[in-house]
């Protein structure tokens, strides 16, 4: 399956995500899922909320997976770390 439907949410600014997320609904896909980790899951959540009410208005959140990853750090250690993932679609 190609994702080329997913944003990765990062460091960067959230308009930066946003900007990304109605461009791949401008080119045409029904789903845009955004995906974040730890520390930028509330810029992922951010991002979601800045398409639906400022940019789309027709956007609706579809879904959303929440999970813990269990990441291994330099020294060996294991740390948990939680992750988010949120479905957009455009209402039909």
């Amino acid at each position: 399956m190609p994702e080329d439907n997913v944003i990765y949410v990062g460091n960067k600014p959230v308009m930066s995500y946003v900007l990304a997320v109605v461009t791949q609904f401008n080119n045409g896909s029904e789903e845009v899922v955004i995906k974040a980790r730890g520390r930028s899951i509330s810029r992922a959540v951010d991002t979601a909320e800045v398409v639906r009410n400022k940019f789309m208005p027709n956007a609706e959140v579809r879904d959303i997976k929440i999970s813990t990853e269990e990441i291994e750090g330099e020294g060996g250690q294991k740390a948990n770390v939680s992750s988010i993932e949120i479905v957009l679609g455009i209402k039909k």
